[in-house]
């Protein structure tokens, strides 16, 4: 529980400002009931009222989720907060897996600490334990599925990692005290059924530059991948599953303002590792920003040139770590456009087809597996497709580190080790470490600091000069780089 000090949480509440959203939590004892900071319901007595850092808190203090203004819907925290605490990479892992059967020991694994420190640092920060937050995790994503699309309870149970329908109503009934059908009926939703995909909501903090990010993206769309059109983002998917099944589908994103939320669309095919999907897109459109803590560090860049520094500004994340990085290969020294076109012939040669039945997408990117079961050398075969041989070995060793997992790409604790390890790899420099750290590690310092259009934005100050003048934009230096590229309506990347 947050102590409250000053009657300042209240006040927050009160606000309903939304910089505040997924920050904490309010517990409200004369309803039983908990609330985001901004929930538009009738606002309770200060006394009646207590904080907490997380949803999996407040629902251990014996309160249910509001269906009004639906704590499942809250932005998680950002990346820089993630850095300076094992307990937050923990919960996102936990929040992406929460569909699998992970053990505490396989987590622990994942971020290099026992599970037994993992445990105790976990619960010295958010209060509860890992098992804890995750049953509150697949409570609250099986609320979000029950709430906005038409699945059946059996199909939201099992895509919520609950072994059986059984195990997942007494759960459920035990700690909302009803039952997942009469959460449709109390939450007045009526969903149409469509067999073919769902749509489902994720909320991030306004204000967010949704025509930047998918410019961005647009830009650099992997011809049969990926396409944006019709103000939306579409991909196709590929995942494996713990019993190593691969599903392919594709997804749909786009923006809802008068929400704070991004819509999101996703295959049918791809139920059974739905919160995988969910948290990559959140990666992807850097939903856990706070875009007040970017503006209070970047403000300053105005003084550099008026409207250099937009509020709202997000860094394009990825939705794969390997076909970021063959991406940023493909792009060392040629023009964005000519690095998507190889990137398009890499993807139809080695991927494998997908009927989505929308245009534009028509493969999924392939696996690093895919790539190491090319008979050497590798260059004969990525070369008839304009791929030079030095690249060419570059996405090999690449491959070769993806399918051992030996590079921490999403996940990584310390950003400076694995880019370290990135260059170590023939053919990767600063350059393609730093840009592979800002979209694929979600460093929010990462800082290319030798790209071109940086340093035409910076002019004439020198490396020196342009690091020096960085060293002001800590921890958000990435940020601080879409800004750069923004400003001469650079290619950079």
């Amino acid at each position: 529980m947050i102590e409250e000090k000053d009657g300042a949480l209240y006040a927050a509440f009160k606000s309903k400002d939304p910089r505040f959203d997924g920050r904490f939590f309010v517990g409200v004892s004369s309803t039983g009931i908990y609330c985001r900071p901004i929930c538009r319901a009738r606002l309770p007595r200060a006394e009646n009222c207590t904080y907490y850092a997380t949803a999996a808190e407040a629902e251990q203090a014996g309160f249910r989720p509001c269906l009004q203004c639906r704590p499942e819907l809250a932005p998680g925290l950002a990346p820089v907060d993630a850095m300076a605490s094992l307990a937050h990479k923990a919960a996102r892992l936990i929040e992406e897996n929460c569909g699998n059967d992970e053990s505490l020991t396989e987590l622990a694994g994942k971020l290099g600490c026992t599970d037994r420190h993992l445990r105790r640092t976990f619960t010295a920060e958010y209060h509860v334990t890992p098992v804890q937050y995750l049953q509150t995790c697949r409570l609250l994503f099986a609320k979000s599925v029950l709430t906005d699309t038409g699945l059946s309870v059996l199909e939201v149970a099992l895509a919520s990692g609950f072994g059986s329908l059984r195990r997942f109503n007494d759960l459920f009934k035990k700690r909302y005290r009803l039952t997942p059908t009469a959460l449709r009926k109390e939450a007045s939703v009526a969903k149409k059924r469509d067999e073919g995909s769902i749509t489902l909501a994720l909320g991030y903090r306004p204000p967010y530059r949704w025509e930047q990010i998918l410019a961005f993206l647009g830009l650099r769309s992997i011809p049969g991948v990926e396409t944006v059109k019709e103000n939306a983002y579409f991909r196709t998917v590929h995942l494996v599953t713990g019993e190593r099944k691969h599903l392919y589908g594709w997804i749909r994103v786009s923006d809802q303002p008068q929400k704070s939320a991004l819509s999101v669309t996703v295959s049918a095919t791809l139920l059974p590792v739905l919160p995988q999907v969910l948290s990559r897109v959140r990666r992807l459109f850097d939903l856990y920003c706070e875009p007040d803590a970017v503006q209070e560090a970047l403000l300053c860049m105005n003084d550099i040139k008026p409207g250099l520094f937009l509020p709202g500004i997000r860094v394009p994340g990825c939705f794969d770590a390997f076909e970021m990085s063959v991406r940023a290969v493909l792009g060392q020294q040629i023009t964005v456009k000519a690095a998507t076109t190889l990137a398009g012939r890499f993807a139809e040669k080695f991927g494998a087809a997908i009927d989505t039945g929308i245009e534009g997408l028509a493969h999924a990117f392939p696996s690093p597996e895919v790539i190491l079961t090319l008979e050497a050398p590798v260059e004969n075969h990525l070369g008839p497709l304009g791929i030079i041989a030095a690249r060419a070995k570059t996405i090999l060793a690449l491959a070769e580190r993806f399918s051992k997992e030996a590079i921490g790409c999403g996940f990584c604790i310390q950003p400076e080790d694995e880019i370290t390890k990135l260059m170590e790899l023939p053919g990767i420099g600063p350059w393609t470490a730093q840009y592979i750290a800002m979209r694929a590690f979600e460093w929010t310092d990462a800082f290319p600091d030798t790209d071109l259009g940086v340093k035409k934005a910076l002019a004439p100050l020198g490396r020196k000069g342009i690091l020096a003048l960085a060293e002001h934009w800590r921890p958000w230096r990435a940020y601080a780089t879409l800004c750069l590229w923004n400003s001469r309506e650079s290619q950079g990347g």
